[in-house]
């Protein structure tokens, strides 16, 4: 069969196949599968508290300088990553994470924290550069009335690597409940994931090249420079919405240093919390998908379904870091042993509900934020600098909180901070959301109603030629 005829038979492809390489569909679920190797396995690797070792000394250090350069590069990530494209800035950013697991490996024989904060501080870069631009691909690619549909695709797929993750120290160390620190096998797991999801980013489209089902494209740019992003990334500083929004980026990464180290490393044994981060991060993927939900299909209107998003998710908000405080007040006073959730019985259930509740609370705050940035306008380059500033912010307020801990600071003036920080958000992200956000312009069609349905067939140009004889 010659090109021509093959040309012809993509055109008369079914006009409801989701699955082309340059679908908004097929380039968020990409991207998850990158995160799901990269920040997903870090995300296990925090969550056993202390990096996996018995003193946090050296993961509070190392997680203050990451947050450090985190908070400089996450705002400057969106320019970057609209000068180089994805596929340089993607595998940039994930290979650093590969470093920072090693570090620990290095740590597990000699003690030596050096190697770990300075691997925290390149980490820190390449995260920046990651989110950035996994935050363009996340807000900008899917149709304007389906952004929380593709936030819960996306975190759902990402935080599967916070399962799976959780599943390597909870299986390699099943038989070693007592051990100060997790065995090499487990750092060197997380080392496989993360290289294969560098490579991964390889695969990753330039926004200039997916089209979506009704035939628009997500930018029309094919590449910035630098006095155009340098001059775009200023004015985020004197941005109202970006000012509104700097409370909520700043408690969203605060409470995982209380959560990892004072309920999860605290609390429970070393096998007991790889087994508590496949339930946690488990069950960010329920929170992202009913707050998708909810953003979504809850209302015809955009701006009710954002207020209702903030209203159940500070109603529930407040529940669990209720039932947070009064599970600190006990256990502070009456914890003799380490939990184990195999041999405490009932006396596990509470805190191990508590840890479920936090990750369910996390991926709705942070998928709630998603939306609204993501609300905030469509085009990719845009929305990178706006996910940029909101991970910069956010990670200036993790390397503060990993120094607070390493500090000594008060367990329960920590989780006090915590709720108060994230109670602060609401009414200003509904601020946000009534002053900025505007309604779709039509109603969406039935098909439109289908997240993941296709309304219009892809020429052969775009298929082809136009989108594959092209390197990104």
């Amino acid at each position: 069969m010659g090109f021509g005829e093959d040309e012809e038979s993509v055109v008369g492809l079914p006009n409801k196949s989701i699955f082309r390489y340059n679908s908004p569909l097929v380039q968020v679920c990409l991207i998850g599968l990158v995160c799901f190797c990269c920040p997903g396995m870090f995300n296990a690797l925090s969550g056993m508290g202390g990096g996996g070792q018995v003193d946090a000394t050296a993961a509070n250090n190392a997680n203050t300088a990451l947050y450090t350069t985190f908070a400089i590069f996450g705002v400057l990530g969106g320019g970057i990553y609209n000068i180089f494209g994805p596929r340089f800035t993607l595998f940039a950013g994930c290979s650093t994470y590969v470093l920072y697991a090693g570090s620990f490996l290095y740590y597990n024989h000699y003690q030596h924290q050096a190697f770990a904060i300075v691997a925290g501080a390149i980490l820190g870069i390449g995260a920046g550069l990651l989110w950035a631009g996994q935050g363009a691909i996340m807000t900008s690619y899917p149709p304007p009335g389906r952004k929380g549909s593709y936030i819960s695709l996306f975190w759902s797929i990402f935080n599967m690597g916070g399962v799976v993750g959780g599943l390597i120290p909870f299986i390699l160390n099943y038989n070693r409940s007592e051990a100060a620190s997790v065995n090499d096998g487990t750092y060197i797991g997380f080392m496989c994931f993360m290289s294969v999801g560098t490579v991964l980013t390889l695969a990753i489209l330039h926004p200039s090249r997916v089209v979506r089902d009704d035939g628009s494209h997500c930018t029309n740019i094919k590449y910035s420079d630098v006095s155009t992003e340098a001059v775009e990334i200023l004015k985020l500083f004197r941005n109202w919405k970006m000012l509104l929004m700097v409370p909520a980026a700043w408690a969203s990464n605060f409470f995982y240093t209380y959560q990892f180290n004072h309920v999860n490393a605290f609390l429970f044994n070393l096998r007991t919390r790889g087994f508590n981060n496949v339930f946690y991060w488990g069950a960010q993927m329920v929170g992202s998908v009913g707050i998708g939900y909810i953003l979504d299909f809850s209302f015809q209107s955009r701006k009710k379904r954002g207020f209702v998003g903030i209203g159940v998710v500070g109603l529930l908000a407040t529940a669990i870091w209720a039932g947070g405080l009064a599970n600190h007040l006990h256990y502070d006073r009456t914890l003799t042993h380490k939990l184990d959730f195999k041999d405490s019985g009932s006396e596990y259930a509470g805190p191990f509900v508590l840890y479920f509740s936090y990750g369910l609370l996390d991926a709705m705050f942070q998928s709630l934020v998603y939306w609204v940035i993501g609300a905030l306008a469509d085009d990719s380059e845009t929305l990178s600098r706006y996910i940029g500033f909101y991970k910069g912010v956010q990670s200036a307020g993790g390397a503060v909180a990993w120094q607070i801990d390493a500090h000594n600071v008060k367990k329960l003036s920590q989780l006090i901070v915590n709720w108060v920080l994230t109670s602060v958000s609401y009414p200003l992200l509904a601020i946000l959301v009534m002053l900025a956000v505007k309604d779709e312009k039509k109603v969406e069609t039935k098909e439109d109603d289908d997240a993941f349905a296709s309304a219009k067939a892809p020429t052969a140009e775009e298929i082809t030629g136009g989108e594959f004889s092209k390197p990104a």
